[in-house]
C-alpha cells in the first residue's frame, strides 16, 4: 500500500452482523467514503461537482473477502487507480482492506464514469479529474483502456 491513497477505517457497532464480523455492505460504504475523500482532497468536492454538472457513476462494484473482520480490528483502506481511459472518461480503481500488521481482509473493485448530471450522459470529465487522474496513484498492474 506504499504507492496510494489511503485512511483509517473506524468501524461502529452498528457495522457488525450477528456473527459478531463485519456486515457485507460496510465493505462498500467504506469503498466509497475513501473514493468521495480521494475526489475531495484533489478539489472535486460535492459542491464543485455541483457547480460543474458533472458526477462519478459506478458500472460494477465487486468485494473479494479474504479474512475476517472483527469489532476493534485496527484497519486501513486505500485506492489506487487500476484502468484509466486516456481522456478520464472511464475509470477504474481498486480498494484493499488491510489490518494494520498488513493482513489483507478485502478488496474492492470498481469501474466507473463520470455523468453530466444536466444531460444525464456520460462525459468526459471537466479539467480538474483530469489533471487530478495524472498524479493519482496507480497500481502495479494498472493499464489504460
Amino acid at each position: 500500500m506504499d504507492n496510494s491513497f489511503r485512511q483509517s477505517v473506524l468501524l461502529r457497532w452498528a457495522d457488525m452482523d450477528p456473527n459478531g464480523h463485519v456486515r457485507h455492505s460496510v465493505y462498500y460504504d467504506l469503498g466509497a467514503s475513501i473514493r468521495v475523500a480521494f475526489l475531495s482532497a484533489h478539489g472535486a468536492t460535492i459542491e464543485q461537482m455541483e457547480t460543474q454538472h458533472f458526477g462519478p457513476i459506478l458500472f460494477r462494484e465487486e468485494a473479494v473477502f479474504r479474512r475476517e473482520i472483527r469489532y476493534g480490528d485496527a484497519l486501513w483502506i486505500n485506492l489506487v487507480v487500476t484502468k484509466l481511459r486516456h481522456d478520464g472518461a472511464r475509470f477504474s480503481f481498486r480498494h484493499e482492506i488491510s489490518r494494520t500488521d498488513g493482513t489483507l481482509c478485502a478488496t474492492i473493485n470498481v469501474d466507473g464514469a463520470w455523468i453530466d448530471t444536466r444531460l444525464r450522459k456520460l462525459t468526459a470529465p471537466p479539467d480538474l479529474v483530469r489533471s487530478m487522474f495524472e498524479t493519482a496513484p496507480r497500481s502495479a498492474d494498472f493499464e489504460w483502456q
